[in-house]
């Protein structure tokens, strides 16, 4: 130990006393400071100025008219992206997109056809055609800039999309508020209409008394007709009043029937939707049942199945609610059996989403997921599949005609009021010829009574038959029912099913900007490269190290080069924080954990050197190429391939930047733990190597070494 602490001191006195390698030290401890400074600056915010990443936008609609009204949607377009700056968005013609993409002037060129306008109104004709906006990329210019172009194209067509929806279902719900306004300002007339028959039906026994009684005493008879008489012309108009009033509630519905259908393809889509999702829940299902699935991919795919899961759940229960309405119209209750396949499947969805929690938490106490629970999603995941199958295939045929008889039993309940009211009114003719027959048969004396008396029991009938009509249809309907199903406020209607889903995003360990997110991955790259660049320039070995021991050689110049390597560490973590103002969490912990860093690679990349020589320093920079792919520094782990994968968890710097990251972001103290034992695991193992090899490993490498120089190649 003395001669490992002597070989030390005299390092840092021939440092000290040698104004040429004062400056060459200081050089190397600043130079690998520039690297991570350098990078981290240039990638601050490059996804918060994409307003210069060029997109020419061209218009060729020729615009269409639809219902009497010309529409152009290409112009609305260009107006709307004319005040969105989140792109560089270029307005030329055609020919100059085309060139400028080939010629790289523009990153990509968003073309909206002649048709574009006329294709989207197609959807009140019976063939329907989908409108196309025309994208071209121009892919070798950037790696990265055609993701952003995509997500600007993607984002426009579903901001049309959701426009369009929001206006269709806005000209439906406008129809059915104005049904349900007219019905409820006439409610009142309909309830008097049902009393004054009613009023009717219960003095019908008074009347048939008084024509009796008018047989014996034509004066009183008198006095019971012109009664009737008096209060007959008030029953006759409300009466009439009711039938019109119900004969234009049938119209509205005929008219609104085609509106309606333009709802069956949300429906429809939104099934699909659920389908699609359910697909991918199902090839993630198939992942967790693979053997030997890490807990951390066990984890992320049920991190992925909950998302798909609670977006599936609530677009079923949207499905459920609109279908719900539509069945309490129908007497029969015709969407019934489809309420409940939809049900089904939202109860699957749901018991999928609970097996994942468990699935999640068992792993995460077990350190792998129980079978039978696996088993139990596997299954429930097939059953959710199956159903959806079943109910998309048979959108067509099953669900679409049980909507349209929904909607025709509604019309049908409406026809049976207008024909009821339409009865009455047709008999209150007969009544009033009853009533002024009896009148003048007081005149005319007991001959025309006899007549009158005759005739009533047809016309006791008529009115017995209209009361029935009606107590059938209060029995077995509510017409505020109704009322309150039509009414409704037309923008948030068209808005909910414009866009039914909501995404709330909640940010755990939020870190401000990009370059501050990369700093862990710069500042450990940096590191490494400088304990590179000191085995470049410093030798590793001793001139007269004849006189030591060899683990006294190594450990010895081993101090120098840590020293240092910690002083770069220092000034690169302090730089970081102070010189580019880099977002730190914890601060103190991101230096100390910058000196622990560059103290494992300088061990790491001076063993290899002290061992193998310049093979060594080979070593060196092919552990950092495989590290810059393998370590999880810019691309999640899990998309790079199978062999980077594989040797990730072997790395120092999956650990490193692991526990930089933990810093930066917000610090789990049970993570750091883990990752500082890992490193200085990883250390301990170097420098026994280092001590108890290196005498007869650099034997063998330095006759290497010395063959080569032969060759006056290298030094």
């Amino acid at each position: 130990m003395k001669n490992t602490v002597y070989i030390y001191t005299r390092d840092l006195k021939r440092i000290f006393t040698n104004w040429a390698m004062i400056i060459i030290v200081l050089t190397l401890m600043i130079l690998p400071s520039f690297y991570a400074w350098f990078n981290i600056k240039a990638s601050w915010d490059p996804y918060g100025r994409t307003e210069g990443i060029a997109i020419a936008v061209t218009s060729e609609d020729e615009g269409s008219t639809i219902r009497g009204q010309h529409v152009n949607v290409g112009k609305d377009i260009i107006a709307t992206l004319k005040k969105n700056k989140t792109l560089g968005w270029t307005f030329v013609s055609k020919e100059k997109a085309d060139h400028g993409v080939k010629h790289g002037d523009y990153y990509a060129s968003i073309v909206i056809p002649k048709d574009f306008s006329q294709k989207l109104g197609t959807v009140l004709q019976d063939r329907l055609e989908k409108p196309v906006i025309i994208y071209k990329v121009n892919e070798k210019i950037n790696a990265v800039a055609p993701k952003i172009t995509s997500k600007g194209a993607s984002s426009l067509t579903q901001q049309i999309s959701e426009k369009f929806v929001k206006t269709a279902n806005g000209a439906i719900f406008s129809v059915f508020n104005e049904l349900g306004i007219t019905l409820q300002r006439d409610l009142p007339t309909i309830q008097q209409v049902e009393q004054r028959i009613f009023e009717l039906e219960n003095r019908l026994p008074e009347i048939k008394k008084v024509i009796n009684e008018a047989n014996d005493t034509t004066q009183k008879a008198g006095a019971i007709v012109s009664k009737a008489q008096a209060a007959f012309p008030e029953v006759e108009r409300l009466t009439a009043d009711g039938a019109q009033m119900t004969q234009q509630l049938n119209t509205f519905l005929t008219k609104s029937d085609q509106v309606l259908k333009t709802a069956e393809p949300t429906i429809n889509e939104t099934l699909h939707r659920v389908q699609q999702r359910a697909l991918g829940v199902q090839e993630l299902k198939n992942q967790l049942m693979e053997k030997d699935i890490a807990p951390a991919e066990v984890s992320a795919a049920a991190e992925q199945l909950k998302v798909q899961l609670t977006k599936q759940i609530a677009d079923t229960g949207e499905v459920l609610t609109l279908l719900t309405d539509l069945n309490a119209l129908s007497q029969q209750e015709v969407l019934s059996p489809v309420i409940n396949d939809v049900k089904n499947v939202n109860t699957l969805l749901q018991q999928q989403l609970s097996d994942v929690n468990d699935l999640q938490q068992q792993t995460q106490n077990e350190g792998a997921p129980n079978q039978s629970v696996l088993d139990r999603f596997s299954s429930r995941t097939d059953q959710a599949v199956s159903k959806l199958n079943t109910l998309t295939n048979s959108y067509s045929s099953t669900i679409v005609p049980a909507v349209e008889q929904a909607i025709k039993e509604a019309k049908d309940k409406t026809a049976r009021a207008n024909s009821l009211l339409e009865e009455a009114n047709k008999s209150m003719p007969n009544v009033s010829n009853v009533l002024s027959k009896t009148a003048r048969g007081i005149l005319l004396g007991q001959q025309e009574l006899a007549k009158i008396t005759k005739d009533f029991p047809r016309i006791e009938q008529n009115v017995h038959n209209i009361a029935d009509k009606i107590r059938e249809f209060q029995r077995k309907e509510n017409i505020e029912d109704i009322i309150n199903l039509l009414k409704n406020d037309v923008q948030k209607e068209s808005d909910f099913f414009a866009k039914p889903v909501l995404l709330k995003e909640e940010r755990l360990y939020p870190i401000p900007n990009y370059g501050s997110a990369m700093s862990p991955f710069y500042t450990t790259l940096c590191l490494w490269v400088g304990a590179l660049l000191l085995v470049s320039i410093l030798s590793v070995e001793v001139a007269d190290e004849e006189r030591f021991k060899s683990y006294e050689v190594y450990l010895g110049r081993l101090l120098t080069f840590l020293s240092i390597a910690l002083v770069q560490a220092f000034i690169v973590t302090l730089g970081d924080l102070f010189l580019i103002k880099t977002y730190v969490v914890d601060k103190v912990p991101f230096i100390f954990l910058g000196l622990l860093c560059s103290f494992v690679f300088m061990t790491i990349v001076y063993t290899l050197v002290a061992i193998f020589g310049n093979a060594g320093k080979a070593m060196a920079i092919v552990l950092l190429v495989l590290q810059l792919s393998a370590a999880g520094g810019t691309f999640p782990i899990q998309v790079v391939p199978a062999f980077f994968q594989a040797i990730n968890p072997f790395l120092p710097f999956t650990y490193a930047i692991s526990m930089m990251r933990e810093v930066v972001g917000g610090m789990l103290a049970d993570i750091v733990k883990k990752d500082v034992t890992v490193l200085l695991c990883i250390w301990l193992g170097v420098l026994l190597v280092g001590i108890f090899l290196h005498k007869p490993l650099s034997k063998t490498s330095a006759k290497l070494t010395k063959k080569a120089r032969e060759s006056k190649l290298i030094h």
